[in-house]
C-alpha cells in the first residue's frame, strides 16, 4: 500500500493520531477475540505491560504487529496497519518550530485535530481557534500578559496554521460550531478587528462543509450552560476502532472525555444546543447585527 492510500485526513503527518489509531485498534481487536493480554504477551513472548503499553499508544514493531493480527483473526488489516505504522514512524508536527508556545498537554491536541473528519463545538467566550483571524487572534492573545512579542507571533501563527485542515484539497474537516451571541459583542482588538472577525463568520458560514449557528441571548438556559466551551471530535471511517473524544480546554490543561456514555451525554448535549440556536440563514443575519453595533 502507497502513502497516497491513506484518506486525506490521515496525511496530516501527525504522529498522535497514528499512534492511537494502532493502539485502540490493537486493544480492540483483542478484546473481541476474547484474549486476554497475557494470551497474547505469550504469543510475543513479552511481558503483560508490553501489551499494555501497545494498547497506550507505544508503537509496535512490524513483526509484533502481524503476529498480533494474525492471532486476532485480522490478517486481512495487516497491510493498512503496517502502512499506519510505517507513517507514525515518519510523521512530523508541522507545529514543531512554534513549540515554545505550545504547551506539551496541547500537542495531543493539536495531532487529534489535524485529522479529524468533523469537529462540533459549543464556544461561549471567544470565536473558535479554526475561525480567528490574525488581528483578532491577536488580540485574544494579548489577554495573556506573560507572553513575550515572539511568543505572541507563534501563538498566532499557529493558530492560523491549525486552520488548514478546512481547506483540504480533499475531505477537508467538517466543521460545525453553535456560538453564543455574547461572543459577537465580547470585544477583542479595536472596533475594525472585530469588524474583520464576523465578517470572516459569515464567509466561512457560507462554505459547504462549514456551519455556524448562534445561540441567542433569548434561547435561555440550555443543557449545556454549566459545562462551558467543548468540542466533540470524530475521525475518518478509516479509523473504524476510534469512537471519538470530548475535549475541555481548562486553566491548566486539557481534559479528554472518551467513554461511550461520556461521549454520548455531549452529543445529546449538541443536539439540543442545534435545536435552540438559529438556523444558518437566521445566525447570518444576528452576526450581520453585531457588525452594525461594532463601535
Amino acid at each position: 500500500m502507497h502513502e497516497t492510500a491513506l484518506p486525506p485526513a490521515l496525511r496530516s503527518g501527525s504522529p498522535a493520531l497514528f499512534k492511537r489509531t494502532i493502539a485502540l485498534s490493537l486493544k480492540k481487536w483483542r478484546l473481541e477475540a476474547k484474549l486476554p493480554q497475557k494470551d497474547a504477551a505469550k504469543r510475543l513472548d513479552r511481558t503483560v505491560q508490553h501489551i499494555s503499553n501497545l494498547e497506550s499508544g507505544q508503537l509496535p514493531t512490524a513483526a509484533d504487529l502481524e503476529l498480533l493480527l494474525g492471532l486476532y483473526g485480522k490478517a486481512d488489516r495487516i497491510p493498512f496497519m503496517r502502512e499506519l505504522l510505517s507513517a507514525a514512524r515518519k510523521a512530523r508536527n508541522w507545529w514543531t518550530a512554534l513549540s515554545g508556545v505550545t504547551p506539551k498537554w496541547f500537542d495531543l491536541y493539536l495531532g487529534l485535530e489535524s485529522g479529524a473528519a468533523e469537529l462540533y463545538s459549543f464556544d461561549t467566550v471567544v470565536v473558535p481557534g479554526l475561525l480567528q483571524t490574525r488581528e483578532y487572534a491577536t488580540a485574544v492573545l494579548r489577554g495573556n500578559p506573560d507572553l513575550s512579542d515572539e511568543q505572541l507571533e507563534q501563538g498566532v501563527e499557529l493558530r492560523l496554521g491549525r486552520q488548514q485542515i478546512l481547506d483540504r484539497a480533499e475531505d477537508p474537516v467538517h466543521l460545525w460550531t453553535v456560538l453564543d451571541e455574547s461572543v459577537l459583542y465580547r470585544q477583542r482588538g479595536d472596533a475594525k478587528a472585530m469588524r474583520d472577525q464576523l465578517k470572516h463568520l459569515l464567509e466561512m458560514s457560507k462554505r459547504p462543509r462549514t456551519d455556524i449557528q448562534v445561540l441567542p441571548f433569548e434561547a435561555g438556559a440550555t443543557p449545556a450552560q454549566d459545562g462551558g466551551t467543548f468540542t466533540v471530535m470524530t475521525f475518518p471511517p478509516e479509523m473504524e476502532n476510534d469512537p471519538g473524544l470530548v475535549y475541555l480546554e481548562l486553566l491548566t490543561g486539557g481534559q479528554y472525555f472518551e467513554k461511550a456514555d461520556e461521549i454520548a451525554e455531549y452529543r445529546r448535549a449538541l443536539t439540543r444546543l442545534h435545536a435552540l440556536a438559529a438556523d444558518q440563514k437566521a445566525s447570518r443575519g444576528i452576526i450581520e447585527r453585531a457588525m452594525r453595533e461594532v463601535k
